[in-house]
């Protein structure tokens, strides 16, 4: 993904290290020069020396063409112009560290997409809200036999259009692994055996690590960073 960041402060630098380190493509605005050249210099992402608020500067930063948009400066009312200028650009995520309250709604309306109170900052929750990871731990269970685990369901995967019966009766899905829930566009399936999975749809797996990454390739994950995320 391309994303820009505005603000290279120490959760902007930290940010950007991550995302470069997950082989996104990451653009950093900050008005301090040697901030801006920190970034470059130590993590590998580009930095634009300006004003996150100024059209100009975030032209530079190529704001038009990015999937990802990041405010994450000092004061609401810059990290609120910022959002504005991206939503303007069509930028389709937009992310932004409030640190006042009351700004939520003025955040929303600019549309952003995702609002994190500083009091509940973690650099890794705004990792994993840009990445929309495909494979996500969430609980362990029988004193860490098992685990449940999020498979987000691509487009073309094996289990796309069938149903829960058909899937779990296929011998190439492990017998040992239960699918607990279906999240699809803000609605929570409970996965009857007539209910249908689609591509798009977060499948919630119950098994043991191996049985979830069996059944996790079965609907299509690949790549094995996922599967060293989780410990595999």
């Amino acid at each position: 993904m391309y994303i820009v960041i505005a603000g290279a402060g120490l959760l902007g630098r930290g940010l950007a290290k991550r995302l470069v380190e997950n082989k996104h493509d990451v653009v950093v605005v900050d008005k301090d020069e040697e901030a801006c050249d920190k970034v470059y210099r130590e993590y590998g992402a580009v930095s634009v020396h300006g004003d996150a608020t100024e059209v100009d500067v975030l032209e530079d930063a190529g704001l038009d063409e990015a999937d990802v948009a990041v405010a994450l400066m000092r004061r609401d009312a810059d990290n609120l112009s910022f959002s504005l200028l991206a939503n303007n650009y069509g930028v389709s995520r937009i992310f932004t560290r409030m640190r006042n309250s009351k700004y939520e709604e003025a955040y929303k309306a600019a549309g952003v997409t995702k609002v994190i109170n500083v009091v509940d900052l973690y650099l890794d929750q705004f990792t994993m809200e840009i990445e929309q990871p495909k494979l996500q731990r969430v609980a362990t269970i029988g004193g860490g036999k098992a685990s449940i685990v999020i498979v987000s369901v691509p487009e073309g995967s094996k289990g796309s259009d069938k149903t829960v019966a058909e899937v779990t009766q296929d011998k190439s899905f492990p017998e040992d692994c239960v699918i607990a829930g279906i999240y699809r566009e803000d609605e929570f399936i409970i996965p009857r055996g007539n209910r249908t999975i689609k591509s798009g749809d977060r499948v919630f797996l119950a098994a043991a690590l191996e049985n979830v990454k069996l059944a996790a390739q079965y609907l299509g994950i690949e790549g094995e960073k996922w599967f060293n995320r989780l410990g595999f």
